[in-house]
């Protein structure tokens, strides 16, 4: 009786303190209020209960309706059912563009602005082990036949994972040499422009018609093998530049009307076991003859290797890379080309190494700026012919690039560079640039 009375007096205290009584009330007027907050008290605990009650009954629904799902398969629950193999399927959009500006620092070449390209992608997932990725690529702004735009497929293949990692991928597909020809948007390169040693004697973007195999292990260990056309060397414009330019980009194929009667070989490793380092090389090699007939150059094959590193530690970005490339058996077809200023060459190569720091970061802006140094040679040495009717082999160029990367978030990066030519200083220019991926 007492501890009730206690219990009372404290209640009654606390209620005037706190505004909940007057400060004169009566006991019995205390114990009625008490009584109509618990009542209240109980009233909001039963309505809890039910709702409890009820948001267990529609979860029992869901799992019921999930394992229906999940038994009839995904063709009677569409997209929106519960089911993995629906949950899997997805379609993404993807898209990467460049517009540039170039300003020669000789007067009499024109300063030039170009809607570089522009690359619209689609993934789309048929379950989560089986996917179609296509790319589709416009470059400079106007396709048609008076106009220098090109409209071209980049990517078209079909992957499907089988077990433990292991992927198989069949299609027109990115081949996977140096650094940046599999991850070349403007968001992941240094620079307006991409770099010379991975344009002139890697490619850029090189993609070949084929069949390719890949797996990336625990220990950071990743692979890639694969059967592919090749290069059609019976395409090569003795006349022109362009196999100066590039002596492998001048006789690519690109999946149009492909010759496939010579295939090529290729493999890729990769390796990044420690935080921030990528250790990497890769090889590929195929005849260019294609049993074409009155070529002289049947019996050509084409070599290409790389080795690649790439260490950020920290704010560092630092990278490196060799690359070399041969062409056999191509005397017979330079005698044909005796008088014009572009042979086949018989051995390419280049390198560089490039050094960038994150200088600045504010939120979703970050200034990174970058110097690289490059060597390459697009006709180092020819294969021997009479005297007196070589083309001699050419010098190595060497280009010094300074510049930064302004980021806008990760989707957007505006570039400024300025690059040096050693062989050619008439050949020096500002770059401007903005690019854009997502």
């Amino acid at each position: 009786m007492k501890k009730k009375l206690l219990t009372q007096a404290l209640t009654a205290a606390f209620l005037c303190a706190t505004g909940f009584a007057p400060a004169h009330a009566s006991e019995a007027e205390l114990l009625q209020r008490i009584e109509a907050l618990a009542a209240q008290l109980d009233a909001i605990k039963a309505e809890l209960a039910a709702t409890r009650k009820k948001a267990d009954t529609v979860e029992q629904k869901q799992e019921a309706l999930a394992s229906t799902v999940a038994a009839t398969g995904p063709s009677t629950a569409g997209a929106s059912s519960g089911s993995p193999a629906a949950r899997a399927q997805a379609t993404v959009v993807s898209s990467y563009g460049e517009i540039n500006y170039t300003r020669p620092k000789n007067a009499s070449n024109q300063a030039q602005a170009d809607v570089a390209r522009a690359v619209f992608g689609i993934t789309h997932r048929f379950d989560d082990k089986t996917k179609v990725v296509g790319e589709f690529e416009w470059e400079h702004a106007v396709t048609s036949a008076g106009d220098k735009g090109e409209a071209a497929v980049e990517q078209l293949y079909v992957e499907h994972e089988l077990s433990n990692g292991l992927r198989a991928k069949g299609g027109l597909f990115l081949m996977p040499v140096g650094l940046i020809n599999t991850s070349h948007e403007p968001t992941a390169f240094y620079g307006v422009q991409r770099n010379f040693v991975e344009t002139a004697i890697i490619p850029s973007t090189w993609r070949e018609a084929g069949f390719g195999l890949s797996r990336t292990h625990d220990n950071g260990l990743s692979w890639d093998i694969g059967v592919t056309t090749g290069f059609d060397l019976s395409k090569w414009d003795a006349a022109s530049t362009d196999g100066t330019e590039s002596p492998l980009g001048s006789i690519h194929q690109e999946g149009q009307l492909a010759k496939a009667n010579d295939l090529s070989m290729h493999a890729a490793l990769n390796w990044r076991g420690i935080p921030g380092l990528l250790l990497g090389g890769s090889v590929f090699t195929g005849k260019a003859g294609h049993a074409t007939t009155d070529f002289a150059a049947n019996g050509a094959r084409i070599n290409l290797w790389d080795l690649h590193a790439r260490y950020t530690p920290g704010l560092w970005d630092l990278t490196a890379l060799y690359s070399a490339g041969t062409i056999s058996n191509t005397d017979a077809l330079n005698l044909t080309f005796v008088g014009q200023p572009t042979p086949v060459p018989s051995t390419f190569y280049g390198w560089y190494a490039q050094a960038a720091y994150q200088l600045w970061k504010s939120a979703d802006y970050s200034l990174s700026p970058f110097i690289r140094y490059e060597q390459f040679n697009t006709a180092a040495s020819y294969e021997a012919v009479p005297l007196g009717l070589g083309v001699a082999p050419l010098a190595d160029e060497k280009v010094a690039t300074i510049g930064a990367n302004f980021k806008i978030g990760e989707g957007v990066v505006v570039k400024f560079d300025f690059q040096k030519f050693q062989l050619d200083s008439g050949r020096d220019r500002f770059n401007l640039g903005v690019g854009y991926s997502f």
